[in-house]
């Protein structure tokens, strides 16, 4: 009988703990490849004159000092006239937007700094010493995973570190598996991907990359997160040897 019990509860504990597997995000069998391209090489290396530069489907402001009637979306205006109320260019399928006198005009692959001080060449024809601001609306970083509010955050700067971005996001969770968060990041067609250890001393600039808009973090869980669930659904609020007395106690 002892015996029996001893297999049941074997049985019981094995089920329990291996039936309801869930996937960690990125983790993947070793034979399975995740990407066609993933390359961490010079791409994630810091770049001071890293400058964003505008993409298809952006958002993009226009603000002209004293001339709203020329704005889309000023940021000198009276009134809040920004994004909420949806004042603002996107940038179409070609690359361009669509500005008051002007009509098509290519911004794609143009800095904000370029693009400005393109535009004041442009509207000199009608204005005289232009000020013109550009702001694109949409820079945004995502982070998932162990973290206490993962999502989607819009970032005002250029230069965004590791850290800036998992501030944002409240901080670590408990489970977090710091030893291998990954970094993504798109460039045309190639998908590459860096993996930081965040618990080694040495090379801060490793562990607190730069991060540019677009770019998708993922804090991975420990091995032992979906283990100690397991054990916590099967006995509440007792450990896995102390359950395994218990039930052994009560059946022998």
């Amino acid at each position: 009988m002892k015996a029996f019990f001893s297999i049941a509860l074997s049985t019981f504990i094995a089920v329990g703990l291996f039936s309801c597997k869930t996937q960690n995000l990125l983790v993947q069998d070793k034979k399975q490849t995740i990407f066609q391209h993933l390359q961490p090489d010079s791409t994630f290396l810091l770049d001071t004159a890293y400058e964003y530069r505008i993409r298809k489907d952006d958002k993009v402001s226009v603000s002209f000092w004293g001339n709203d009637d020329l704005s889309v979306g000023s940021v000198y205006g009276i009134y809040n006239s920004n994004e909420v109320y949806g004042k603002w260019l996107l940038v179409d399928i070609r690359g361009n937007i669509t500005l008051p006198r002007v009509g098509n005009y290519r911004v794609e692959g143009k800095t904000v700094a370029e693009l400005e001080d393109s535009l004041v060449t442009v509207y000199k024809k009608w204005l005289v010493n232009p000020v013109i601001e550009v702001k694109v609306l949409n820079k945004e970083i995502t982070i998932l995973g162990e973290l206490r509010n993962p999502g989607k955050y819009t970032v005002e700067k250029d230069n965004n570190t590791l850290l800036d971005l998992v501030s944002l996001a409240g901080g670590y969770e408990f489970y977090a598996n710091l030893t291998s968060v990954k970094i993504i990041r798109q460039q045309g067609s190639t998908v590459r991907m860096v993996n930081v250890d965040m618990t080694k001393a040495a090379d801060l600039f490793k562990r607190n990359i730069q991060l540019h808009p677009g770019d998708l973090v993922v804090v991975p869980s420990k091995k032992n997160k979906e283990f100690d669930k397991r054990i916590s659904t099967i006995i509440p609020l007792a450990s896995s040897t102390t359950a395994a007395a218990i039930l052994v106690g009560t059946f022998l």
